[in-house]
């Protein structure tokens, strides 16, 4: 491939080490929905080491919106576990800086804005379990539309830990009633990744208008024989700091996720 544009298509069957390696020489700063098929994705959350605590039992308690995958050592953005030598710094397409509560920034890259006290922990995704709902024959639509999937911010409060509470956000795909439980039976086996749907059916009782999605995604129909599908997402901690108003945090822009080289099913409840 030359240093020529490139196109989502001329992603298709690359290794997620070679997909890094593109955005890394931005080639590619596009929405990993789709890409590298197989292989789990997580989202990223950045704090100063003094909110790492605090953080990390946030996630504990909350391990449907937000399930630990890896957490970098202080000061280091190399992720060790779950891809070879990736660099949290310039491996993902887009992020979001937060100062105070507000979107400072919307860098493609968070080099200048790396420091020696930073923790970075990646959350697992439910992009990881969509080739899974593919593979069982449930169509998703955000997928043929080539769109991000719908995310909203519901009125469930997450269980509070130190300086971080907030509303959970839900990522939503309109599934046939016909295959309402085999939805749930395939997404289940990824607990790492979300797991089953937090929500089926009526968005009102869990405070969702259908058509205000959030974070840039995109609003998907729903047809009149389906229901909404709700599942945890880890966009919850984009929330959660406007919510807390919390000082400093990095997090990926909704849909640009960091592309593992696990295979989700790797990942995956026998």
């Amino acid at each position: 491939m030359t240093d020529i544009a490139i196109t989502k298509k001329d992603l298709i069957g690359l290794h997620p080490r070679d997909i890094r390696a593109l955005i890394r020489a931005r080639r590619w700063t596009g929405p990993s929905e789709g890409q590298a098929r197989g292989y789990a994705q997580a989202n990223l959350v950045v704090l100063r080491r003094d909110a790492a605590f605090d953080f990390l039992l946030f996630c504990l308690r909350n391990r449907k919106p937000c399930p630990i995958v890896e957490v970098t050592d202080p000061g280091s953005p190399i992720v060790t576990q779950v891809a070879d030598s990736a660099d949290l710094r310039t491996d993902l397409a887009r992020y979001c800086v937060y100062e105070n509560g507000e979107l400072a920034a919307e860098p493609e890259d968070i080099t200048e804005y790396w420091r020696d006290d930073l923790v970075g922990f990646l959350i697992g995704c439910s992009y990881s379990f969509e080739e899974a709902m593919v593979q069982a024959n449930i169509p998703l639509r955000h997928l043929d539309e080539d769109k991000i999937v719908s995310l909203y911010t519901t009125n469930v409060p997450c269980l509070p830990a130190g300086r971080f509470s907030g509303p959970m956000v839900v990522s939503m795909r309109p599934v046939k009633r016909e295959q309402m439980v085999r939805a749930v039976q395939v997404t289940s086996r990824f607990p790492d990744t979300h797991g089953a749907p937090v929500h089926i059916g009526d968005p009102a009782a869990i405070g969702v208008d259908l058509d205000d999605v959030v974070f840039g995604s995109d609003r998907v129909e729903v047809k009149a024989d389906e229901v909404p599908l709700f599942w945890g997402c880890g966009c919850t901690p984009q929330a959660v700091a406007i919510a807390s108003k919390v000082d400093f945090m990095i997090t990926h822009k909704a849909g640009h996720l960091f592309m593992t080289d696990v295979l989700s099913e790797e990942i995956a409840a026998l």
